[in-house]
């Protein structure tokens, strides 16, 4: 099982940049696919992008498309993801997991395991 540290949230202005890592433990990092998910108050955890096992494919939500950017680094056993002109229904705690797709939705996969998150606060 793939167990996941979040990093790199904070607070920023609208329009303001952020980088979320994830670090992941575990032998086998580079066998899944990974997304990252997030979570408002009151809202149920949604899907904001995907990366496949290699890196050479990106999924995303069509509220994030062309302002987040997913990669990942196999050799670190990590995920980024850079989040540029930030609005703020962005406003979330954002985790990352092993993932995998069905047509175009995601879901956590059950070979992963939640962090605890980290928190992205943006001010208007």
């Amino acid at each position: 099982q793939v167990q996941l540290v979040e990093s790199g949230g904070g607070l920023v202005q609208a329009g303001g940049s952020l980088r979320l890592s994830c670090a992941a433990s575990g032998r086998y990092f580079s066998n899944y696919d990974m997304a990252w998910f997030r979570q408002a108050p009151g809202k149920e955890r949604e899907f904001a992008a995907a990366i496949s096992r290699n890196g050479d494919k990106t999924y995303y939500a069509d509220s994030v498309k062309g302002r987040f950017t997913i990669s990942r680094d196999n050799a670190k056993n990590t995920v980024y993801l850079q989040m540029n002109s930030l609005k703020p229904e962005d406003a979330a705690v954002y985790f990352c997991n092993a993932a995998y797709g069905v047509g175009s939705s995601w879901y956590p996969s059950p070979f992963g395991s939640w962090g605890q998150g980290t928190q992205v606060t943006v001010s208007s």
